[in-house]
């Protein structure tokens, strides 16, 4: 028997992963990009995201002829979305866009047939999935044999290949057959548990555990501001009062970013503000901490300056997490573009890219020897490394996620 096709739209920090463990196993995949750099990228066995053991299977995959990228979607039996899903620009709560989920929908609905599946996997404000299926019907295709579905990824940067593989899935489908069908569909190459529901629940679950999340990181941020003024080190402080068996305090940061934690949130509080009170206000209290570490910066750049020229403020880390090359909803994007925006001399420091439309990039002992002030925004591996050397600590460090601790 021929191996089932596969077709998976938008091949980014979701898409190209999923595609290349599914070409992995008995799957044959095309992967469908806008960006032609990326596809011919990915047709060279080479990837343009960072994340581990990723290139590996993309090499093989591909030299093996299981996996290949096109500019368009191809015939298949599977057809999975994992496309952006961004707010709309506009004053007041940020509202979701959902315009490349349908676009997508609308690129896929002459291929599809009797007995396909279409799975939407980004993420998106409950109903999405129900206007995918409204969109396709628009678009001509008969719905009655074509089982629709959401499951949304629950991976983390940094172990994206063992997680698609090893967490637990939840498949909601616009029908109970849509629901069995996919869900039959991933326990095909998922090792934990696949658990179904409607479309609704799901893609409400995948906003609540964000947002979920993101009120645990809020209470961390707030604690951290209060220590500040209160002259208490806040990173031994969660230390003490996490030593309660009953308490698990996260670490505060410079904010919150990424495409999941600093995003979902608005998804529930834009559907129905009235109730959703604290989800709100986490999300401002971990914009506002973003604000606070800017005003703390510039504070000391005054404290520093120097006669007849501009103090320069060194930004350790542009990524918006430890160890991973994602710039998405970055709050250490925000702030080294907040200071460049100020007139501020500033030099970053970002081992996981090789270059940055904005910002002048230098090495980390480069940083160290031109910079007045150096400011430590996220948590990486070489910044850990020199801390416990001893060679970030002093009246010119500025350290807002705990390198030291």
């Amino acid at each position: 028997m021929q191996p089932k096709k596969v077709c998976v739209v938008g091949l980014g920090y979701i898409g190209l992963p999923t595609a290349a463990l599914l070409a992995s196993t008995h799957y044959q995949v095309a992967g469908t990009d806008l960006n032609m750099h990326v596809v011919d990228t990915i047709n060279r066995g080479e990837i343009h995201i960072v994340e581990p053991d990723l290139d590996a299977y993309v090499r093989s995959t591909v030299t093996a002829g299981r996996l290949r990228a096109f500019g368009k979607p191809q015939a298949a039996d599977i057809y999975m979305i994992c496309v952006p899903t961004p707010f709309r620009d506009g004053e007041g709560i940020p509202q979701p866009n959902i315009d490349y989920v349908l676009a997508a929908a609308r690129s896929v609905a002459p291929l599809i047939k009797p007995g396909d599946l279409v799975i939407l996997e980004s993420t998106s404000p409950v109903g999405t999935t129900r206007q995918m299926g409204e969109t396709l019907r628009e678009a001509g295709v008969d719905l009655t044999n074509v089982h629709l579905a959401y499951c949304p990824e629950r991976v983390l940067p940094g172990k994206i290949m063992t997680e698609l593989v090893e967490n637990d899935r939840v498949v909601g489908g616009l029908t109970p057959e849509a629901t069995a069908a996919v869900a039959a569909f991933y326990r095909t190459f998922v090792r934990g548990a696949v658990l179904e529901t409607d479309a609704p629940t799901a893609e409400m679950c995948k906003l609540t555990e964000n947002s979920y999340r993101d009120v645990n990181i809020a209470f961390a941020n707030e604690l951290s501001l209060l220590c500040n003024s209160a002259g208490i080190d806040v990173w031994k402080l969660i230390a003490l009062a996490n030593r309660h068996p009953r308490v698990n305090i996260l670490q505060p940061g410079t904010g919150v970013g990424g495409h999941c934690i600093a995003v979902d949130p608005w998804f529930i509080v834009a559907r129905d503000p009235e109730n959703a009170r604290v989800i709100r206000t986490a999300r401002e209290v971990n914009d506002h901490k973003t604000d606070w570490v800017i005003a703390q910066i510039e504070k000391s750049a005054a404290a520093a300056a120097v006669s007849g020229r501009k103090p320069r403020i060194a930004c350790l880390g542009l990524a918006f997490k430890p160890d991973i090359d994602d710039l998405r909803e970055s709050p250490a994007v925000r702030v080294a573009a907040s200071l460049v925006d100020a007139g501020h001399d500033v030099i970053a420091v970002e081992p996981n890219i090789d270059s940055h439309d904005r910002f002048v990039l230098v090495g980390v002992e480069e940083a160290l020897a031109l910079a007045d002030v150096i400011v430590v925004l996220v948590k990486h591996r070489e910044f850990v490394a020199l801390a416990q050397a001893g060679r970030l600590a002093g009246s010119s460090i500025l350290d807002f996620c705990g390198v030291s601790h």
